[in-house]
C-alpha cells in the first residue's frame, strides 16, 4: 500500500502562510530600529550568580582551595534554678584555616537582642491603642527593664584582660597581633544572663513555668559563639534582629552542665558520665532501648516523673557531654521529664531517637514523638546522606519549634484531660519532623541562615513533605504547590522574592518555607522526575556536608548532576514574584479532507506560483476548519488496513497570562469516559512567552480538556484551565474557596 507523509501543519501551514505573506503588497517605508536587551525567561543566570572560583566551583561543588574555619569550645555551665540564671565559663580555640590574616574575631551575643537597650523593639512601627491593660501600659510606656542580655564578666588571654568591643549582638575581639593563616588563638569568656520565660516573654529558648513551681528549661543561644568567616561574606557579622537565624562554624565541644540533682538533662553530644548522673534502672533501660527498633523503651516513666517533680533537691549534678564536628550546642533540663528512646538502623548503624516531655505532653507525646524522630532520620537519610550523629532528641516545650545539633524543642500539647484534636496531633508531628530534619539542613549542610533563610527552612520543608507522607500518606503537609497559590496571587506590596534577606520580608512563612518547598516539590514531581531530582539533590547534600554552601552552589549542583537547564526555574521562582497562570484560550476542531480547502484555493488564486507548488507535492491530505469540507476517509487509501486514522483533530491555543514559565500539563477526556495525559516542557514558551499552540489528534472524540488537573504548578487562576468552560466548575469553586480563605 502506498505511504505518504502526513503533511498537516508544520509544512502545510508554514508554506501557506509564506505564500499569503508574499501575496500581500506592503508599502516600502523606512523604520527606526530600536534594540533591546535579552529579557527572555530562559536567559542564563550569568548575571545573577556569583562568579565561580577556587572555593566554590562552576559545578556547584567545593573548589580545590575550599577552606573553612574551626572553633572548639570547652565550657562549664551552671543552671541557677532559683534565680533563673545561667553562669558560663568557656575557653575558645579558634583555628584560622583560611589563607587570610585576621586582625580581629567577631563573637555573636544573641541574647543581647532582648537586652534592655536592644534596638530590635525600635525597628517596629507602632501607633497607640485605644485601651491598655495596666501591665501592657507599663510595658509600653514605663519601659521597665527586665535585665535580659549577656553580662560579660571577663574576656581574657592567658589570665590577662583581652581587648574587646560590644556592638549590640556582636562582640569584636581585638587580637593582640594578627592571626596568620594556619594559626590558632585561644581565649576565655566568663559570662552570665537572666533566662527569659519563653511563654510570657517569647523567644527561641528559655523556660516554661508550671503552676506547681517546676520549670522546663530549653536552653540555646546561651553562650558567646564565633561568627563565620569565609570568602563569600568575609565576617558574617550582620546584627541579630530576632528573625534571621545563625551562621556558625563547626568544631568540637566539651561541656559540663551543672543542674539540680533531680533534673533529667538532654543535650547535644554524647553523655560521658552516665554512671554518675543516671540510676542503675535508667542505665539498664537505656541499654535496652539501644536494641529496640520497633517501639520506644521508657527510661523514666510518667509515674516516676510525677514523683520526681514533687521534690526540690538542693544538691547538684554535673552532666558532661562531648560532641565532635557540630556547629552549635543546646540542652534541656527539668525534673518533670518523662524519657523514652528507641534505636534506628541507618545503613547498619544504630542511631538513637529520643524524647523528653513532661506529663502535660501525654498521651500524645508517648504515642508519637520518638516514632516521628525515627521516621524523620530514616527518610531524610534516604534523600541526603546517612545521618552521622549518634542521636536525635525531641523535647516538648509549650510554644517552641526550634532546632540545634542532635536536639530540638517542639510544641503540641493535648488538653488537660489528655484529649487532642487531629490538628494538634498533626501540628506536633509536623513540627517534630521539621525540627529534627534541621539536623540535615543547616546543622550539617551548613548554609548561612542570617543571609538566606530559604536554604535551611525551605529545603528542609521540602524534605519534610516526603517524611510526613511516609509517616502518614494522608498527612496535610501544607507545603504543596497548591498551598502557595493564595500567597503568590496576593498583593505585590506584601510579597518578596525568595532570594531576599529574611529580616525585611513581610510574609516570612510563605516566602522562606512554603514557596521554596513547593518549588522543589514541583521540580521533583513535575519538571525533573524523582530519579533525576533525587540524584542531584543527594549530590548537593553530600558535596556540602559539614561545609558552607551558597545558593549558587545549590542551583549549579542541581543542574550539573541532572543535565537539565533549570535557569528559567531559579530565575522565575526564586528571584521574582511572578505567578503562573496558564489557560486555554481557544479550542478549534479541525477536519481531514482530500480536496483543496477554501483557504488553499484562496492562496492559489492570489498567488499563481502557489498552484504549481502544490501540484508538485503529489498526493496531499488537507486540513480544514470547515466541517462541511470534511472527509473522514481522506487518509484511508494511504495507510494499512490495521491503522487507525485519527478522525478527531483539535487545535488548542494556550495562553500564559502570568510571568512564570511552567510546563503545560494537559488531561484529555474522551467521549467514552477514558482519559489521557500529556505534558509539554516549560521550553514550549521559549519562542513565544504569551501563546503556545498544540494539536491533539485522536480516534475518539475529546469532550473535555483540562490544564494542570492535579494542581501541580501553583496556577493562580483555575477559571481558564478547562474546556469547555463551565460556570461553577470544580476549578471555579476551588478558586473561590481560596479567595474566601
Amino acid at each position: 500500500m502506498k505511504k505518504i507523509a502526513f503533511i498537516l501543519f508544520s509544512v502545510l501551514f508554514v508554506t501557506t502562510t509564506a505564500f499569503a505573506q508574499d501575496a500581500e503588497k506592503k508599502e516600502d517605508k523606512k523604520e527606526v530600529i530600536k534594540g533591546h536587551t535579552d529579557s527572555n525567561k530562559f536567559k542564563q543566570m550569568k548575571d545573577l550568580l556569583a562568579t565561580p572560583n577556587d572555593q566554590h566551583n562552576a559545578a556547584g561543588a567545593p573548589g580545590y582551595d575550599y577552606t573553612q574555619q574551626k572553633v572548639d569550645y570547652t565550657m562549664s555551665i551552671r543552671l541557677d534554678e532559683k534565680n533563673n540564671r545561667i553562669y558560663g565559663d568557656e575557653t575558645i580555640v579558634y583555628h584560622n584555616n583560611s589563607k587570610d590574616r585576621l586582625d580581629y574575631l567577631w563573637v555573636q551575643l544573641d541574647q543581647n537582642m532582648r537586652a534592655d537597650d536592644s534596638d530590635t523593639p525600635k525597628t517596629k512601627s507602632k501607633s497607640t491603642s485605644a485601651f491598655f491593660t495596666p501591665d501592657n501600659f507599663k510595658k509600653e510606656f514605663l519601659k521597665e527593664g527586665k535585665g535580659f542580655g549577656f553580662n560579660i564578666e571577663e574576656v581574657t588571654l592567658n589570665g590577662a584582660p583581652l581587648s574587646h568591643f560590644i556592638n549590640k549582638t556582636m562582640m569584636r575581639i581585638n587580637l593582640p597581633k594578627p592571626l596568620e593563616s594556619g594559626e590558632t588563638f585561644k581565649f576565655r569568656i566568663k559570662w552570665n544572663y537572666l533566662i527569659n520565660n519563653s511563654v510570657k516573654d517569647g523567644g527561641r529558648s528559655g523556660f516554661e513555668d508550671f503552676p506547681d513551681g517546676n520549670k522546663n528549661y530549653t536552653i540555646a543561644q546561651f553562650f558567646p559563639r564565633l561568627a563565620v568567616y569565609d570568602n563569600v561574606e568575609g565576617w558574617q557579622n550582620m546584627q541579630f534582629w530576632g528573625r534571621s537565624e545563625f551562621a556558625l562554624e563547626f568544631g568540637d565541644y566539651d561541656v559540663k552542665l551543672t543542674v539540680p540533682a533531680d533534673h533529667i538533662v538532654g543535650a547535644t553530644g554524647d553523655l560521658q558520665n552516665p554512671k554518675k548522673v543516671l540510676t542503675k534502672t535508667q542505665q539498664k533501660r537505656w541499654k535496652k532501648a539501644q536494641t529496640s527498633y520497633t517501639n520506644p523503651v521508657i527510661i523514666v516513666t510518667q509515674k516516676e516523673a510525677e514523683k520526681n517533680e514533687k521534690g526540690r533537691s538542693k544538691k547538684t549534678k554535673t552532666w558532661r557531654f562531648v560532641a565532635k564536628n557540630v556547629r552549635d550546642f543546646a540542652f534541656a533540663s527539668s525534673r518533670k521529664y518523662i524519657w523514652d528512646a528507641m534505636a534506628v538502623k541507618i545503613n547498619n548503624r544504630n542511631v538513637m531517637a529520643i524524647s523528653y516531655y513532661p506529663k502535660e505532653g501525654n498521651p500524645l507525646w508517648e504515642e508519637h514523638s520518638t516514632r516521628v524522630v525515627a521516621n524523620t532520620l530514616e527518610e531524610y537519610s534516604k534523600m541526603t546522606f546517612d545521618y552521622p550523629y549518634s542521636k536525635a532528641i525531641s523535647v516538648h516545650a509549650k510554644n517552641q519549634g526550634m532546632e540545634y545539633p542532635m536536639i530540638c524543642f517542639n510544641y503540641g500539647r493535648p488538653n488537660p484531660d489528655g484529649t487532642y484534636s487531629d490538628r494538634v496531633k498533626n501540628g506536633m508531628i509536623g513540627v517534630i519532623t521539621h525540627e529534627v530534619g534541621h539536623n540535615f539542613f543547616p546543622m550539617i549542610v551548613n548554609s548561612d541562615e542570617r543571609q538566606w533563610t530559604w536554604m535551611d527552612e525551605g529545603i528542609n520543608s521540602f524534605v519534610e513533605i516526603l517524611a510526613e507522607l511516609d509517616y502518614d500518606p494522608n498527612f496535610n503537609t501544607r507545603n504543596l504547590p497548591k498551598d502557595i497559590v493564595r500567597y503568590m496571587s496576593g498583593s505585590q506590596d506584601f510579597i518578596s522574592p525568595i532570594m531576599s534577606q529574611g529580616d525585611y520580608v513581610k510574609q516570612f512563612g510563605p516566602n522562606a518555607y512554603t514557596k521554596p518547598a513547593a518549588g522543589l516539590y514541583m521540580l521533583r514531581q513535575t519538571i525533573m522526575g524523582s530519579e533525576l531530582f533525587d540524584y542531584a539533590f543527594r549530590t548537593y547534600a553530600k558535596r556540602w556536608m559539614f561545609k558552607h554552601p551558597t545558593p549558587a552552589d545549590f542551583f549549579r549542583t542541581m543542574e550539573d548532576a541532572s543535565a537539565i537547564d533549570l535557569d528559567w526555574f531559579w530565575r522565575g521562582w526564586f528571584y521574582t514574584t511572578d505567578v503562573n497562570d496558564i489557560g486555554i484560550k481557544s479550542v478549534k476542531p479541525l477536519y481531514l479532507t482530500d480536496k483543496r480547502s477554501k483557504r488553499i484555493k484562496d492562496i492559489i488564486k492570489n498567488n499563481p506560483r502557489a498552484k504549481s507548488y502544490f501540484d508538485s507535492l503529489g498526493d496531499l491530505v488537507y486540513v480544514t476548519d470547515d466541517k462541511t469540507e470534511a472527509n473522514k476517509n481522506a487518509m484511508n487509501k494511504f495507510v494499512d488496513d490495521a491503522s487507525k486514522v485519527p478522525a478527531f483533530i483539535y487545535k488548542v491555543d494556550f495562553e500564559k497570562l502570568g510571568g512564570l514559565v511552567m510546563p503545560i500539563i494537559v488531561e484529555l477526556t474522551f467521549k467514552d469516559g477514558s482519559t489521557k495525559r500529556e505534558t509539554f516542557p516549560a521550553q514550549i514558551w521559549m519562542k513565544n512567552d504569551k501563546k503556545a499552540t498544540r494539536i491533539f489528534a485522536s480516534t475518539k472524540e475529546i469532550t473535555k480538556i483540562v490544564v494542570d488537573p492535579d494542581l501541580e504548578t501553583a496556577d493562580v487562576d483555575l477559571s481558564n484551565n478547562s474546556w469547555p468552560k463551565k460556570e461553577d466548575s470544580k476549578f471555579d469553586k476551588f478558586k473561590k474557596k481560596k479567595i474566601k480563605e
